[in-house]
């Protein structure tokens, strides 16, 4: 990004210049702005994927401070990526990210490709962000399209068709590349991003009195702003009833330099949701208390106390779970395979617990 004078703004098509004036004065400094490598543009596009800006900022922070660069990545162990990421969601992404990094050591010598069709050879990054990469690190004049752009390009051009089919994203990223300008093309991609983001905004809410492209919007000459883009409903999510079991035991070791109780944690399967992430032992569907006892009893733990805990609920992209919560004091079995026991500091420094259980991770003292 640079200052440029007025002249130098007119030099473009009049959307383009329009937009670039008004990105220059009011952009969103955000820190893989100010230090675009590659690695930080990869690393930011994954993580702002289905998250707010304000919520990566410091993710994004911490993860450089610990994995500075792609080799270190790479070398990386799993379980201090999922440390890294936990709160994050969608783990898939740093678990496809640790296998691209390792791909690029090996197959590309260490460096991130500059040419959008190799960087969509690497694990996780799809079109969007192997355009984001190469436009904002590489200077490649490709449009990066997301949910922000397209919804931009529809108001803009009038689209009236549904904005989620492939025939929609073809005929935005060809708008967009009529464009984009040669010479800052990571910049106007940036730009259009902080267009939709801070003023075209979704559901039917946007700015228009602040927008530089009031002038060559379509829908703001028709009023049509709050009825486009047009989108089909979404899916209903499944909804799954489950038990959760803050099972307490005394530490195993009673000169651990986190005093307190401990509580049972379990590792989830390496494969499905929230692949081998360490979560509070449970089961499917809602337990009585009588089920609750009878359930942990055959799994040979000596019941001592069983309470109720407040219910709890948590929204995955295609499912939600609808939580009921024991706290157990309980014997545990002699053998109790693929339980650990930790108190809450050692669960907040040492396992990736996902935010799916993060009420009933507060509830513990």
């Amino acid at each position: 990004m640079r200052n440029m004078s007025r002249k130098e703004y007119e030099q473009y098509p009049a959307p383009t210049g329009a937009l670039l004036k008004w990105y220059d004065e009011n952009r969103r400094i955000l820190p893989w702005r100010e230090d675009p490598a590659p690695y930080h543009i990869w690393l930011s596009e994954v993580m702002l994927q289905q998250t707010r800006v304000d919520t990566v900022i410091s993710y994004y922070n911490r993860f450089l401070e610990q994995l500075p660069d792609i080799r270190a990545l790479a070398e990386a162990e799993e379980e201090q990526l999922l440390k890294l990421w936990q709160g994050l969601g969608y783990y898939s992404r740093i678990r496809n990210m640790h296998k691209a990094a390792r791909q690029v050591m090996e197959d590309c010598g260490g460096v991130l490709p500059s040419d959008p069709k190799e960087l969509q050879k690497l694990s996780g990054i799809g079109p969007y962000a192997a355009a984001a990469i190469a436009s904002i690190a590489y200077g490649v004049p490709v449009p990066s399209v997301d949910g922000n752009l397209l919804r931009v390009f529809a108001r803009t051009t009038g689209y009236r068709e549904s904005i989620r089919t492939p025939g929609a994203k073809k005929a935005a990223e060809s708008h967009y590349r009529n464009l984009l300008p040669e010479d800052r093309p990571g910049d106007m991609n940036q730009a259009l991003m902080d267009l939709g983001a801070t003023i075209c905004l979704p559901n039917g809410a946007p700015d228009c009195g602040r927008c530089p492209w009031s002038g060559f919007c379509e829908a703001f000459r028709t009023g049509e702003q709050e009825s486009l883009p047009v989108k089909e409903e979404k899916k209903t999510r499944k909804v799954q009833k489950r038990t959760v079991f803050l099972i307490e035991a005394a530490p195993a070791d009673p000169d651990t330099s986190s005093p307190g109780p401990a509580y049972a944690l379990r590792k989830r399967p390496a494969r499905g949701l929230l692949a081998n992430l360490w979560e509070f032992p449970g089961t499917d569907g809602h337990l009585t208390e009588d089920d609750a006892r009878q359930h942990l009893e055959s799994l040979g733990f000596e019941v001592h106390s069983l309470t109720g805990l407040p219910s709890a609920r948590h929204i995955f992209s295609h499912v939600e779970w609808d939580m009921r919560g024991y706290l157990v004091h309980a014997e545990a079995p002699a053998e109790s395979a693929g339980l650990v026991y930790a108190t809450k500091k050692e669960m907040e420094q040492l396992y990736s617990i996902p935010t799916a259980f993060r009420f009933y991770l507060s509830l513990l003292e």
